[in-house]
C-alpha cells in the first residue's frame, strides 16, 4: 500500500505505529524490503519531515503534510478527517486487535466517515469484506 500511495499515486503518507521502537524497525525495514523500488521515508531520528514522502512516527502528528494515513499496532489519530484516506492495519488473527478495530470502525461510522473493510487473502491479495 505504501508503494502504491507514494510511487503510483504520487501522494505523501504518514505511518503512525504503536511505539518508537516499532517506528525504527519499520524505518530499517523500508531500506531493504524491496529491491525493485525505493520508498523515500524517514522518522524523527532522520529529521527533515517536510522532505519525506513517507513519515514514520508514534505521535499523532502530520509534519510531512500527508494525505494518506496508515495506523498500525492499534495507534489512533484525532485527525482522521484531515486525510483523504485512512488505512488501519491490524492482525486479524489477534482477537484483541480485532475487537479494538471493531470499536474504532463503529466510532468512525458514528463520525460520518465512509468505510470499507479489506481482508488479506491466503494468496496475499485483498478482498473487500464490508462497507459502512
Amino acid at each position: 500500500m505504501l508503494e502504491r500511495t507514494v510511487v503510483r499515486d504520487g501522494r505523501r503518507a504518514l505511518v503512525v505505529a504503536g511505539s518508537s521502537d516499532r517506528v525504527e524497525k519499520l524505518n530499517a525495514h523500508l531500506w531493504t524490503c524491496n529491491d525493485r523500488v525505493f520508498l523515500p521515508h524517514g522518522s524523527k531520528t532522520d529529521g527533515f519531515p517536510t522532505r519525506q514522502p513517507v513519515w514514520l512516527t508514534d505521535t499523532d502528528e502530520n509534519p510531512n503534510e500527508a494525505k494518506v494515513l496508515f495506523l498500525a499496532d492499534g495507534a489512533t489519530s484525532e485527525h482522521v478527517g484531515d486525510f483523504d484516506l485512512v488505512c488501519e492495519l491490524f492482525d486479524g488473527r489477534d482477537d484483541t486487535a480485532v475487537n479494538a478495530a471493531r470499536s474504532r470502525w463503529k466510532a468512525y461510522k458514528d463520525g460520518g466517515h465512509a468505510l470499507t473493510y479489506w481482508q488479506q487473502t491466503e494468496r496475499g491479495g485483498w478482498e473487500q469484506k464490508a462497507e459502512g
